[in-house]
């Protein structure tokens, strides 16, 4: 067992913990979070998905049925760089094509013209899918997890550690940006 608990060899019937981004215990634990960070967020894509269908017709991603909730969230119009913000999203042509859906579905409404004078809000269909799936979400989620012991605790905790991570990886990312590696041109020798 290394210093956090991880079983790094596989002998004795141990979990094999090590691979390439696993090297040193401080990487196995950041390795195995990442991965049920990755697990998680396709599961909660699904879950979302799923329930979105059973209040609706439209065919919606994860990300897309959070863009709905967002536009919704305190009844106040966004606009597509509040979207992002909200959203710690940046690829604006695919939110765009989110947005083109979920007007089609007859779920938001956009108001205004120009670049910054747009704003999007949910419709009266919007508000009953989302209030609907509200109360699926009530059935089915927050009935599977009021009894886990010291939920609500357990919750902010990993919020806090979510949004921690989150800064952490916004500033490894922009490092990486700047020392990223660019083919070099080929001389002729």
């Amino acid at each position: 067992m290394n210093s956090s608990g991880s079983d790094q060899g596989g002998g004795a019937g141990g979990l094999d913990r090590s691979w390439h981004l696993a090297r040193a215990p401080v990487e196995v634990d950041v390795a195995e979070l990442e991965y049920a960070l990755m697990r998680a967020y396709e599961a909660f894509g699904r879950w979302q998905a799923e329930c979105l269908a059973c209040v609706s017709e439209l065919a919606a991603s994860g990300p897309e049925n959070a863009m709905l909730h967002i536009i919704r969230m305190h009844d106040r119009p966004k606009t597509i760089k509040d979207l992002a913000r909200l959203s710690n999203r940046d690829d604006v042509p695919n939110m765009q094509y989110s947005l083109r859906k979920l007007l089609g579905a007859g779920l938001i409404e956009r108001q205004g013209s120009g670049r910054s004078g747009v704003t999007y809000s949910v419709t009266e269909k919007g508000r009953a899918v989302t209030d609907h799936y509200a109360d699926v979400r009530g059935a089915l989620l927050i009935k599977a997890v009021q009894h886990v012991p010291d939920l609500g605790l357990r919750l902010r905790e990993a919020t806090d550690t979510l949004e921690l991570l989150t800064g952490i990886y916004e500033q490894v990312a922009r490092g990486a940006a700047t020392h990223r590696a660019f083919p070099r041109k080929k001389t002729s020798e």
